[in-house]
Parts: structure tokens; sequence; C-alpha cells
């Protein structure tokens, strides 16, 4: 199923309830009625076509219109990428931590070593994720619009010339860390190599957050890594070529 902007907010939550964290993304609040998509959006002065491509590329693993991506500009991109940080930092991570927590408090004596252990691993993933989103947004995007902004205006300075030549998006993409990898061996140590846990459920809902977090954050890396990162690449050889 395709999401339109003319379908209603209302169907489109019926549809998949999961996209509620979308919604909430972009700071839409309950209570939208009968309003169609592209109504709410103009409520809230939300791009709605961004924001439609939002919803399908998160119902649809399989749906990704990458050049339709690319058409909306870095800044409308960075946005999104840069709230969604917010919701990994302030929403998501608190809330797996807490559940760990409460894994632990719960589990017996003789285990509780082994899920202690699962706790630290987690607040070194949270320390490295923390590091990689401060370097994204205090760093890549505010580049990346720099670039955007000479772009379009065809005013380049000296300054920017000078950093493109010492460190342009390009480098950033390579070194972009893989930190999906590590949420992955959590994953894996929960499932293979820790003692039956006293409760089950909670163990399960753990698990179930870890995987929604995994599939949350391999799409905002393809957002990054396939939308913008080349179209700031374009763009930077469009500048250096004109000054070439």
């Amino acid at each position: 199923m395709i999401f339109s902007k003319n379908q209603k907010m209302v169907d489109v939550i019926h549809a998949d309830f999961h996209l509620l964290k979308i919604t909430d993304r972009f700071g839409i609040k309950l209570g939208f009625g009968d309003k169609t998509v592209l109504s709410v959006c103009s409520e809230y002065g939300i791009n709605p076509d961004f924001f439609v491509e939002m919803l399908n590329v998160f119902h649809d693993k399989n749906y990704f219109p990458r050049e339709n991506l690319k058409s909306f500009s870095a800044n409308t991109i960075i946005d999104y990428l840069e709230t969604t940080h917010r919701y990994y930092l302030k929403d998501k991570l608190p809330e797996i931590e807490s559940l760990i927590e409460i894994l632990v408090d719960k589990c017996s004596a003789e285990n509780k070593g082994h899920y202690k252990l699962i706790l630290k691993f987690f607040h070194d993933y949270r320390g490295e994720m923390k590091d990689h989103i401060r370097r994204e947004d205090e760093v890549v995007f505010p580049y990346a619009i720099e670039v955007e902004n000479a772009y379009n205006s065809g005013n380049v300075s000296d300054t920017l010339l000078k950093r493109m030549k010492e460190y342009s998006i390009e480098d950033y993409y390579k070194e972009h860390e893989d930190i999906e990898e590590k949420l992955f061996d959590l994953k894996n140590i929960i499932m293979k190599y820790l003692p039956e846990p006293e409760n089950s459920r909670l163990c399960y809902d753990v698990l179930n957050e870890l995987f929604m977090l995994e599939k949350d954050m391999n799409d905002h890396s393809r957002m990054e890594d396939t939308v913008m990162v080349p179209k700031i690449i374009e763009m930077e050889r469009a500048i250096s070529g004109n000054k070439s």
C-alpha cells in the first residue's frame, strides 16, 4: 500500500500504527479528526510531499525513491535527520535503558552479573551513538547546508573552498561509523548467550525495542548515505568545477 497526501491521516495510522512515531517526529499531535494528510501538513507547516515519502519509506521496506528524495533541499532532509536524532537521544535510548535496568533488577542474584554486562554494553553503545550524532549535528550537517547555500546562491567563499579541499562530504561517507553493528551484537548476546531470564516477557520487550531501533536506524542511514551524501557530492563537484 502506497500512501498519498489526499488520504485521511487517521486512515494512514489505522493501516500502520508504527507510523505514529513519524507523525510525532514531525510534531503532529493527535486529534487530527478526519483531516487529510495534506490538510494536517498545511496546518503544521510541513512539506506534504516529503512527509508522504517518509510515511512510505517507513511503511514499506522495499519503497525507497532515492531520486524523488534527492529533489528535496538539503535543509528539508537535514531537518528531518536532526529531529530523528532528538528522538533517539531523548526518547528511544532512555526507554530501552529503563527496560534493561528493570530486567537487571528482576533477575536472580546468580544471574545479575551477566545482565549487568548487558546494561554496560548498552551504556557503551549509547555513548558511541551520542558521539556519532554530535559529530553529524555539529560538523557534517552545517557543512552540507553551507554547500547547498553556496551552490544555490553562486556565492562561494574562499573559506568554503578551503574546507572542501580539506574535508569533503565524501570523506564523511568513507568514515561513516557503522554503529548498527554494535546494536546487532547486543541482540545476539541476549538471544544466544544470556542465562534464561526469570521474566521472559520483559526480555522479549527489550529485544523488540532493539529490533525496532535497528530498523529505524537502517532507514535513517539510508537517507544519509544514499540521498543526502550524493546530493552534496554533486553540489561540491559543481562548485569545484565552476572555480577551477
